[in-house]
């Protein structure tokens, strides 16, 4: 899967305008509430804590355009909780974007 931060660069810049410091909060809300729902994706155990984690996932992705994170959010709601390859699709995605040297 290719990664591309532009559409998500693109939408932090709209939304922050010229403002550096607020770019730097946008980015960072955006992570912290993507591990969020990756944490509880590892977390869950019934099919509606992972499919409630599974979509906040893609809900996320889908407002800040994050092609690559919607991508997976969707394909751990097609997958069954606590899929092993869903979790480590999503934690590769998320590494991505936060420039983590495990991507």
């Amino acid at each position: 899967m290719a990664y591309e931060s532009g559409a998500l660069d693109a939408t932090i810049a709209a939304a922050a305008g010229d403002d550096s410091a607020l770019m730097g909060e946008l980015r960072k809300a955006f992570l912290d509430s993507a591990a969020r729902q990756l944490d509880l994706l590892r977390r869950s155990r019934c099919d509606g804590n992972w499919n409630v984690a599974a979509m906040r996932l893609k809900g996320l992705a889908a407002s800040f355009h994050a092609q690559d994170l919607l991508g997976a959010a969707e394909n751990a709601l097609a997958s069954a909780p606590g899929d092993p390859a869903a979790i480590r699709e999503i934690d590769k995605v998320i590494a991505r974007f936060s420039g983590r040297s495990d991507a």
